[in-house]
């Protein structure tokens, strides 16, 4: 089994329940999405700069400066971040996993925001054959002795970090 095919079936319990949190706010409503923009605005800016530090990582394209936009027209504040950290190489590459993998979501997700609300965070699509892209560079990645456990296990915590931003 891929790597990339392990750590969705190890995670595919915390991503349900990431989902069920996000799923209580109501994207139809202005106050409903501003509530989703900040929780999100809590976690993926300092996971953003934390993954920036690893360079064996893909280039990606951060979309901490589309979140920041969609605040600023919805008229929401810059929360304060949530502290994350990221302890080596394969926690990265589990929490980039995570980071990449919501993109698909959010492209689905921007579908039911009304026309007059901001959608450029939830927008920032994967090009083409990306998340593919992404998946390969996962099961490509130089893995050692415990190297996937701990991809998974940061990729889980990926998904509480971002559960408690939603609290």
């Amino acid at each position: 089994m891929s790597v990339s095919a392990i750590l969705r079936a190890a995670t595919g319990d915390a991503h349900a329940a990431v989902d069920a949190a996000y799923g209580r706010f109501d994207l139809t409503d202005r106050a409903g999405y501003a509530g989703f923009l900040t929780a999100h605005a809590r976690v993926l800016p300092p996971i953003e700069r934390a993954l920036a530090s690893y360079p064996a990582l893909p280039a990606f394209d951060p979309r901490s400066d589309a979140l920041g936009d969609d605040l600023a027209r919805i008229g929401a504040a810059w929360p304060d971040p949530l502290p994350v950290s990221i302890t080596d190489e394969a926690a990265a590459w589990g929490i980039f996993y995570v980071v990449e993998g919501s993109r698909l979501g959010g492209v689905m997700l921007a579908r039911s925001v009304p026309a007059d609300l901001p959608v450029a965070y939830l927008s920032a699509a994967h090009t083409r054959g990306g998340w593919r892209g992404i998946r390969a560079a996962i099961d490509a990645a130089p893995s050692g002795d415990g190297w996937t456990d701990r991809a998974v296990a940061a990729a889980r915590e990926c998904f509480a970090w971002y559960g408690r931003a939603a609290d």
